[in-house]
C-alpha cells in the first residue's frame, strides 16, 4: 500500500492501530442502553462491558500481542486512552436512557461510567501480564467485585 492510500484510510499509525476503539464505545454504550431499566447501573456497565471483552475472547492469540504492542508503545497507549476517555460520557448517558424516566446526568452517574472503564484496563492489565492465561472475564468480574457497592 502506497502511503498516500494509507493516508487516505487513516491519519496516522495510531489511528490505523486504534480506529477499531471508537465503534467498540459505541457498541458498548449501546449494550449499556439495551439492559433492562429495572437493573441497576453497576450490573448494567459490566454486561455492557462484555462487547469489548469479546474481541479479547474470540482471537486471544491475535488480541494478546495487539494489546502488548499499544501499552508498550507510549504513543499507542496514549492515544487509546485519549480515545478509551470519550467512551465514558457515552455509558453515562446510556446509564442515563436506558431508565423509563431519564434523570439529568450526575457526577455519581459519570463516575460509575469511569469507575467501569478502569475496571476494564485494570483486568486487561493483569491478562497481560499472565500472558493471557487466566480468563479476561473472570478478572473483569473481580475487577467490578472490587468496587461493588455491598
Amino acid at each position: 500500500m502506497s502511503r498516500s492510500t494509507f493516508r487516505r484510510y487513516f491519519g496516522s499509525k495510531e489511528e490505523a492501530v486504534l480506529s477499531v476503539f471508537d465503534a467498540r464505545g459505541r457498541q458498548v454504550a449501546d449494550a449499556v442502553r439495551a439492559c433492562p431499566a429495572d437493573e441497576d447501573d453497576w450490573t448494567a456497565l459490566r454486561q455492557g462491558l462484555d462487547v469489548a471483552v469479546e474481541y479479547y475472547r474470540q482471537d486471544p492469540v491475535r488480541a494478546l500481542p495487539m494489546t502488548r504492542l499499544v501499552l508498550d508503545t507510549p504513543a499507542l497507549c496514549a492515544r487509546q486512552l485519549e480515545k478509551q476517555r470519550g467512551w465514558w460520557p457515552a455509558l453515562a448517558n446510556a446509564l442515563v436512557e436506558r431508565t423509563d424516566s431519564p434523570q439529568p446526568l450526575t457526577p455519581a452517574i459519570s463516575v460509575k461510567a469511569a469507575a467501569a472503564l478502569d475496571c476494564l484496563n485494570i483486568a486487561l492489565d493483569h491478562w497481560i501480564a499472565s500472558d493471557g492465561r487466566p480468563d479476561l472475564v473472570d478478572l473483569l468480574d473481580q475487577a467490578f467485585a472490587a468496587l461493588s457497592p455491598r
